[in-house]
């Protein structure tokens, strides 16, 4: 049985980031079940991993972090899933993911009703729906979530316009950045005009009470209960954004969840965000030797873990 401590499902990929420098433990649900974790809040990630050794490795990592790795499964056909992650003069990253992992057949099973029904908030994006598998295990658990965190995250070429048109539907909260906002309005034939006509527009159309709305060194709105509230940037130097946004989004559940106020909510999230924009993410990097990534081998002259000290 569930206990009744306050805790967090966070649902989807878990996987390796591949950088030139390295590779650590990635994927935007597993990303903000680490930050939640580390605001001291119980999460549970549900996700699937290949029986292989980077799976294993994972698997040694999760746990060495203190989170839970009973609600991720194990593979023996699909692969545990790598991307490669660059890093561009901006200090923006793009990504080459590789499909057919393992955590595009994650399975429903029965404990995960109760664990689903009893959470606190259950954390959800788009991109691991891209295959039938795991797109049929979200939807039917997303039936018995009491507060759906919609982290939109497009990851082209994965970008289904129906399915994202079904789960804000679905969707209690959803966070989405300013582009996400301008694609939103494009796939529903409607005309972008201004950020308040935009939100406005998607809340009414899909029923979606919170709009988390960021935007950058502009900072981020949060749109609730028919109100809205603009928060500055904290000021820093960027050092690069792999990562931020999850991160803004474990500081935004770790209050909300708590039924703090909108200020109060926002500032940890952008607060957190803003921590982890001005650390490279080099700096967080777990880097293995030796490893055969997807058919070709990665050495590093490093064996080392540095995680974040919140």
């Amino acid at each position: 049985m569930i206990n009744n401590k306050k805790y967090v499902v966070c649902f989807g990929e878990v996987l390796w980031d591949i950088f030139p420098e390295g590779s650590r433990a990635g994927g935007a649900p597993f990303n903000a079940a680490y930050n939640i974790h580390k605001m001291g809040i119980d999460v549970k990630m549900m996700s699937r991993i290949g029986n292989d050794e980077l799976g294993q490795k994972l698997i040694e990592q999760i746990q060495g972090w203190g989170i839970t790795t009973d609600f991720i499964q194990i593979d023996n056909e699909n692969p545990t899933s790598t991307v490669i992650a660059k890093i561009d003069e901006h200090n923006e990253a793009t990504y080459e993911i590789i499909n057919h992992v393992a955590w595009d057949y994650i399975e429903l099973l029965p404990e995960h009703i109760e664990l689903v029904s009893n959470a606190d908030a259950f954390v959800f994006g788009s991109l691991s729906a891209r295959n039938e598998k795991t797109r049929q295990t979200l939807l039917q658990l997303l039936d018995y979530a009491k507060l759906k965190i919609f982290d939109v995250n497009f990851r082209p070429p994965f970008i289904d316009i129906d399915l994202i048109k079904t789960l804000l539907y679905k969707a209690d909260i959803v966070k989405m950045n300013k582009a996400e906002l301008r694609q939103i309005m494009l796939f529903l034939s409607e005309e972008y005009k201004s950020e308040d006509e935009s939100v406005a527009f998607i809340q009414n159309h899909f029923n979606i009470n919170e709009i988390i709305l960021t935007k950058g060194s502009k900072g981020a709105r949060y749109f609730v209960d028919n109100k809205n509230y603009g928060f500055p940037a904290v000021p820093i130097t960027v050092a690069d954004t792999v990562g931020s946004g999850d991160a803004f989004l474990s500081g935004f559940i770790s209050k909300r969840i708590q039924g703090e106020s909108p200020e109060e909510i926002m500032n940890q999230a952008i607060s957190l965000g803003a921590f982890i924009t001005s650390k490279s993410g080099h700096a967080q990097i777990t880097i293995i030797r030796n490893l055969r990534i997807s058919g070709f081998k990665i050495a590093f002259n490093l064996n080392i873990l540095l995680t974040l000290n919140l």
